[in-house]
């Protein structure tokens, strides 16, 4: 366990851990690395947007497939409220980290370390990323952005 964190800590901060090509588009959703095709870790991706603002775990029984990926909810109303418009809860980035898409690279998100800009959720790899990301925001996302577009499409982290 440990011999992954310090893998997945050093490819956070590696060089990008891929080649884009221009003609390619947003890569897909970050679902682990266990082998698992869940996204955002489990969580209730609308539940950072309603209620208390703080995620709550989702349950398999209020599950949606999206893009390649299942998504649980906490309740019936919030997988609806995800049918009715994905991309107004999915996480930017594919649920990837921010930070190492500004950078042009693909590394995990972690649902607990968040950050929701202008109606958008940002995950983070770690806090020491994150405090970093939090420094530049807006710098960042400006980075991220077109490296997202440049990500073949349907590429994840470990894959």
């Amino acid at each position: 366990m440990k011999i992954r964190l310090a893998m997945l800590a050093a490819a956070a901060f590696a060089a990008p851990l891929m080649t884009v090509t221009p003609a390619l588009a947003d890569g897909g959703v970050f679902v682990g690395t266990e082998g698992e095709n869940i996204a955002v870790g489990g969580y209730d991706a609308v539940s950072y947007f309603r209620g208390t603002g703080v995620p709550v775990q989702g349950n398999a029984r209020y599950s949606v497939t999206w893009n390649g990926a299942e998504w649980h909810f906490a309740n019936q109303a919030n997988a609806e409220a995800f049918k009715a418009n994905p991309n107004a809860f999915a996480p930017q980035y594919g649920g990837h980290c921010a930070w190492a898409m500004s950078r042009g690279s693909l590394a995990p998100g972690d649902p607990l370390l968040y950050k929701i800009v202008n109606g958008k959720l940002y995950l983070n790899f770690n806090q020491q990323v994150q405090q970093t990301w939090l420094g530049d925001i807006p710098g960042f996302i400006a980075k991220a952005d077109p490296a997202w577009r440049l990500i073949p499409d349907g590429q994840v982290f470990g894959a």
